[in-house]
């Protein structure tokens, strides 16, 4: 199967909403896929995110295999923008066919071409496979900061 690296719009929110609660589902969220839908659908019209997609196939044969969202941040120290990516998943079936690191290469070259000072992501500890594919494209795990969070 040839995939292929995309900028998703509001045309396919009802092809990423299913992806994306799988996502979701496996952080431990109970699946709600109309939820999954809105969140995306606010996030592209608000332009408050920017999501890609690995996709294969074209017009009604067109399928989302994997996904990558990123949200704008900036670093005060540096002055620069700087890009979180927030969520990146590909289906299990697709696994271990190249669709991380298409994404983690098409988001780091979107990332640049913004003249951002980088990327910055999150993976649970125990995700060693996804750890491995972060280390292997360049990301460099933080030694020198904690990270701390407040929940309501």
């Amino acid at each position: 199967m040839n995939f292929r690296f995309e900028r998703a719009g509001l045309e396919d929110v009802e092809e990423l909403a299913p992806l994306f609660d799988e996502y979701r589902s496996y952080y431990g969220q109970v699946s709600d896929l109309e939820a999954a839908r809105e969140f995306l659908k606010a996030r592209l019209q608000g332009e408050e995110s920017v999501i890609f997609m690995a996709v294969a196939g074209e017009g009604a044969d067109k399928r989302t295999y994997g996904m990558a969202q990123l949200y704008p941040s900036f670093s005060s120290i540096t002055v620069q923008r700087v890009w979180i990516l927030n969520d990146l998943f590909v289906t299990e079936e697709q696994r271990g066919q190249g669709l991380g690191s298409l994404l983690l290469e098409g988001v780091r070259g979107f990332a640049q071409g913004t003249g951002a000072k980088g990327l910055t992501l999150s993976t649970m500890t125990h995700n060693t496979g996804a750890q491995r594919l972060y280390e292997a494209q360049g990301y460099i795990r933080d030694e020198g900061f904690f990270t701390y969070y407040l929940y309501f």
